[in-house]
């Protein structure tokens, strides 16, 4: 087992099998040191977990919810490229946020994601992050999680 599932599995997580694309394109894609992964959406077992807007539709607390598990398929992607334990940094995560008029709460939002990743990679997991609120994601997911990491040779 890897220190990445190690570290996940003592928050009673597991890497999940990599979600099935919803149109044409890969989960990842390995390139000079680094792999970058498509919008991931909560999903669990194949189901996205909610649907709607967040400050409407989906209160923020389980918004937060949402983009750990987001983060959680968008761990399993880059686990579907390389090794997880040749990831030395995560970059950069971009976090949607399908948000309702007036709710500026992205960054809370984002932390769902941002904290797994620290769980799951240590100080490997600090990173740069933008947090985006949108009019609408795929599917009407609430959040979209994409992930930049430096991996080793």
């Amino acid at each position: 087992m890897s220190a990445v599932a190690d570290r996940l599995a003592a928050l009673g997580l597991s890497v999940p099998p990599v979600a099935k694309p919803v149109a044409a394109y890969v989960p990842a894609v390995a390139h000079g040191g680094v792999v970058f992964t498509s919008g991931q959406l909560p999903f669990v077992d194949g189901a996205l977990v909610a649907m709607g807007k967040v400050g409407a539709d989906v209160e923020p607390g389980e918004a937060h919810q949402l983009a750990r598990v987001a983060a959680l398929n968008a761990i399993a992607a880059v686990g579907s490229v390389v090794d997880l334990d040749r990831v030395v940094q995560v970059l950069k995560v971009g976090v949607f946020v399908a948000s309702a008029p007036g709710f500026t709460g992205q960054p809370a939002v984002a932390d769902g994601a941002s904290d797994l990743l620290a769980a799951a990679f240590g100080s490997a997991g600090r990173h740069a992050r933008s947090a985006v609120g949108v009019a609408e994601l795929p599917l009407g997911s609430p959040v979209e999680i994409e992930l930049q990491v430096a991996v080793r040779a």
